[in-house]
């Protein structure tokens, strides 16, 4: 059951041949036993967990079950959750438990869903690789010695080892699908602001966007759907109505089309500076042959430029750590968190604390962050970073004259060892260069698995649509997936 899809667990429950409780129980046994290697999950509450499963078997019971009603999720660390402890990965919260629910968790528990537990992360979601957690690396089920991207690290590998059938995740700079990419899972980023952004801790305003990861793209769009829609608390977010993203799934591409080769009419657009230097080549290789696979399914590949995409990443190292430092400093050890325990006065009392509470990466983000917004420096970095944004969306906008979506690899490479990249930030950076330049523009973006590279290990095809065309994206990843298996390969269990 553990290998069955969120369909195939809707029928079970609905069929009564499995209760909530029965299932969750099953999932909270897998974590049990793997939890340990893995250190995919910071928080599991057995009781809390089964006290919603028997609230969501009781639903089902009076007939008033949802299409999530009784399904397990996990949900990353990020998440404020009511009576739950939520860290953000850092000694900062390492105590805190929340007194209400993040917009993102409140509709889950309205839909009936069942919380199995909060994920590992990055601290603060900083990072690539979930090395940066004051809990520990997280570990790539594939590769016990390898990293499993980050920083929704914890959320990835809990779906690939199949200790959840979906997890949320968010993405500041590739945090769902670069992990989803290393663990040969299926993640998606809708367009900024799609998804409420109230009671997810604040790292970098202007692009954190919370997402899912599941193991295929029907069970994105099943998810994704309960996710997005207006949320008054929070200002980022577009007052759309929510869409059902299962709808499209199963429709040929163009509307009257016989179906015979789904992905007819689609336009593909690659970017040239996505495939040249830098990209490892057994990458580079199951990148091209999903494309031929598309290209099977009636889609027409056009070359494109995103000329300014080389500089998406120093952009975004002066725009994300600028926005944190701002976002962090309520972390002084006065209201709640983390509080040093000997200091001499208040301004002691604030250094320490967050000296002691910080981990090394968010205080490296926090000291840029602080100096390219410090007087004298604010026009030559901060201001020149947000004017190399509207470049890049720029690209974009003109991309999308000639095509309805943009593929590429989501990582250069596979999954690399753990600490192999730790000493060197700039090239733990650099595993973000594909995936940063969709957040700068606050475009929609998603990875499915195309194949395996070096070792044995996965390689993810990064999609990227236009603005609000989550659904694009999922129609044609969905018909990938029907007419290949990679997203059914799971790691040895």
């Amino acid at each position: 059951m553990h290998n069955a899809n969120i369909s195939e667990l809707r029928a079970a429950l609905a069929s009564r041949k499995i209760s909530s409780v029965e299932l969750t129980r099953m999932f909270l046994d897998r974590i049990g036993a793997a939890n340990g290697s893995l250190n995919a999950f910071i928080t599991v509450d057995a009781g809390k967990s089964l006290s919603q499963a028997k609230a969501a078997d009781a639903r089902i019971a009076r007939g008033e079950a949802g299409r999530l009603t009784g399904i397990p999720i996990a949900h990353k660390d990020i998440f404020c959750a009511r009576d739950w402890l939520t860290t953000c990965g850092s000694r900062m919260l390492a105590n805190f438990v929340s007194p209400y629910d993040a917009h993102v968790i409140g509709r889950f528990n309205d839909a009936g869903c069942v919380i199995l537990g909060k994920t590992n992360m990055d601290e603060f979601a900083m990072g690539s690789s979930n090395e940066t957690s004051y809990f520990g690396s997280v570990r790539n089920p594939w590769d016990l010695e390898c990293v499993p991207g980050g920083s929704s690290g914890g959320s990835a590998a809990a779906v690939a080892a199949r200790l959840a059938p979906a997890a949320t995740g968010t993405d500041t700079g590739g945090s769902i699908r670069q992990p989803a990419a290393l663990t040969g899972i299926t993640g998606i980023k809708p367009t900024y602001g799609r998804v409420s952004r109230y009671g997810m801790i604040a790292f970098a305003s202007s692009l954190d966007q919370g997402g899912i990861m599941t193991r295929s793209a029907e069970d994105a769009a099943l998810l994704l759907a309960e996710m997005v829609g207006h949320d008054a608390r929070d200002s980022t977010c577009v007052d759309m109505p929510a869409e059902d993203y299962t709808l499209r799934l199963r429709e040929p591409w163009t509307k009257g089309g016989s179906g015979a080769r789904p992905l007819e009419g689609l336009r593909i657009g690659l970017p040239r500076e996505h495939f040249g230097e830098g990209l490892s080549g057994d990458v580079h290789a199951a990148v091209r042959a999903a494309l031929v696979e598309m290209e099977k399914l009636g889609a027409t590949l056009v070359d494109i430029d995103l000329k300014n995409s080389a500089l998406s990443v120093p952009a975004y190292y002066v725009i994300a750590p600028a926005e944190a430092s701002s976002n962090l400093s309520r972390f002084d050890g006065v209201r709640y968190g983390y509080r040093a325990p000997e200091y001499t006065d208040l301004s002691d009392m604030y250094c320490k604390t967050r000296a002691q509470g910080f981990g090394a990466e968010v205080k490296r983000r926090i000291l840029i962050g602080a100096y390219v917004l410090s007087h004298g420096y604010y026009d030559a970095y901060y201001l020149q970073a947000q004017r190399i944004r509207r470049l890049v969306a720029r690209d974009f906008e003109t991309a999308f004259e000639s095509c309805d979506l943009i593929a590429g690899p989501t990582s250069p490479t596979v999954a690399f060892k753990l600490g192999a990249k730790a000493a060197d930030p700039v090239q733990m950076y650099l595993n973000d260069i594909y995936t940063i330049p969709a957040n700068l523009a606050g475009l929609p973006g998603m990875s499915i698995p195309c194949g395996f590279g070096q070792g044995g290990l996965p390689v993810g095809l990064h999609l990227v649509g236009n603005y609000y065309k989550e659904g694009d994206m999922l129609s044609a990843a969905h018909h990938f997936q029907t007419a290949t298996d990679w997203h059914l390969k799971a790691p040895v269990q």
